[in-house]
């Protein structure tokens, strides 16, 4: 494996060691920037209760920080958002 540009020796020595996964080692994390908050998690609920399809809810929430501002989020971000706030429910009855 050639050493990559601009990576201090001791990073992949860890790496190869096993202390650090190589992704750790760059400072690397899988997933993006969290475009969810609360208000637009309540704005969801109340549409949702008006039997609107996730693809009708997406198109009307709007990302309100981050580098997508502005922008819709995905039907597959709004169904995430909503299972993730019915388990916690769940858990909590």
């Amino acid at each position: 494996m050639p050493r990559e540009a601009g990576c201090p020796a001791r990073w992949r020595h860890a790496a190869l060691a096993g202390e650090l996964s190589q992704r750790a080692a760059w400072g690397k994390a899988i997933g993006g920037a969290a475009v969810t908050d609360d208000a637009m998690l309540a704005v969801a609920l109340h549409l949702r209760g008006q039997e609107l399809s996730l693809r009708d809810i997406a198109a009307r929430l709007v990302i309100a920080t981050g580098k997508k501002k502005g922008q819709h989020p995905s039907p597959a971000t709004v169904l995430r958002m909503l299972r993730d706030h019915d388990e916690q429910a769940a858990e909590v009855a």
